[in-house]
């Protein structure tokens, strides 16, 4: 595995860790930095605390809505599955019925939750997505229409309907959920490259439209995250891909069908992979500092991949990428 190795060297180099320090966000500052809970008191004494939080099932999304909630927010977390809604209510939490399917579910939680909150609403987080693993030539049409739908139109929707009530009430916090694969790609997972890549130039060129309103666009890049969206992928596979008809059907055969199935338990992973409640931190610390960042790469190989970017040709990236991109080499991330 070149990627690993290659990381392995940098974080052992003396030379290039130092220069990477540069570029890497340092997490004890972003819990412990006292200016920014200043912000707290200052700036968000007078306002409602409130989010919205897509995707809330499990992983990401509710381990922040659960972080946050223990802070203090009013959190209205809401999930695609009315069985999901009654789990994450039985946790004080108030969760609402959402799928980014329907343009009719969107509506009738966010009228709701603006009647609690009179109106107004500090922050949405747009997270809920999937992943549809396999070679771009064996995807149907209606297959990456659905994916869309889900990670990018959808989103489309209830931010267009939410941006109106932040210039309304003149603040706001749009945080977009993005991926390490938002900025690079690994083969196999086209549909879900595909999406992030369009959600990144979207979130750029919102923040671009938006700059000067109050409302402030946040990227947020997690990488490497322990949920189960490569257990929940392995359903849109088998769903849209008909491996068995497939010309590369040895390649599904031996090595994707046997991954998206088993639990990796990769030095990789072991040394990398980081829990989603890390990803719910940042997401804390994006809402409370004055003046946050545009993006915020959270994991160590996220990190160093948005290094490797500014600094290699886009030939010598498609080569580590090609060595990454083996069909036996299928980490996780979101």
């Amino acid at each position: 595995m070149l990627l690993p190795n290659l990381i392995g060297s940098v974080i052992l180099s003396k030379k290039l860790s130092l220069c990477l320090e540069k570029v890497f966000i340092d997490y004890n500052k972003i819990t412990t930095n006292e200016s920014n809970f200043n912000f707290i008191e200052n700036y968000m004494n007078d306002r409602k605390k409130s989010i919205l939080i897509t995707g809330c099932s499990s992983g990401i999304g509710l381990e922040t809505a659960k972080y946050l909630s223990q802070n203090g927010w009013q959190v209205f977390a809401t999930c695609r599955k009315k069985g999901d809604v009654k789990k994450i209510s039985s946790l004080d939490i108030n969760c609402f019925h959402l799928d980014y399917n329907s343009e009719k579910s969107i509506d009738l939680a966010l009228d709701e939750i603006l009647k609690i909150t009179n109106g107004k609403l500090y922050a949405v987080f747009n997270n809920g997505a999937f992943a549809l693993p396999g070679a771009l030539e064996d995807i149907p049409t209606d297959g990456m229409k659905e994916i869309f739908q889900t990670n990018f139109f959808g989103w489309h929707y209830l931010t267009r309907k939410i941006i109106p009530v932040m210039r309304k009430q003149g603040y706001g916090r749009i945080i977009q959920c993005s991926s390490i694969l938002g900025f690079i790609t690994l083969s196999y997972r086209g549909p879900y490259n595909a999406t992030k890549w369009a959600l990144e130039g979207y979130t750029d060129t919102l923040r671009l439209e938006l700059q000067g309103t109050g409302i402030n666009v946040i990227s947020v890049r997690p990488g490497p995250i322990k949920t189960l969206i490569r257990e929940n992928s392995f359903l849109h596979f088998k769903k849209w891909v008909d491996w068995e008809k497939s010309y590369l059907k040895r390649i599904y055969q031996k090595f994707l069908i046997p991954k998206l199935k088993k639990e990796s338990n990769s030095f990789f992973n072991k040394l990398f992979e980081l829990k989603a409640i890390d990803v719910a931190k940042i997401i804390h610390h994006s809402l409370h500092v004055k003046n946050p960042k545009f993006i915020y790469n959270v994991t160590i190989p996220t990190k160093f991949m948005y290094f490797m970017v500014r600094i290699l040709s886009k030939k010598n990236l498609h080569k580590l990428l090609l060595r990454n991109s083996e069909p036996n080499q299928m980490p996780r991330e979101t």
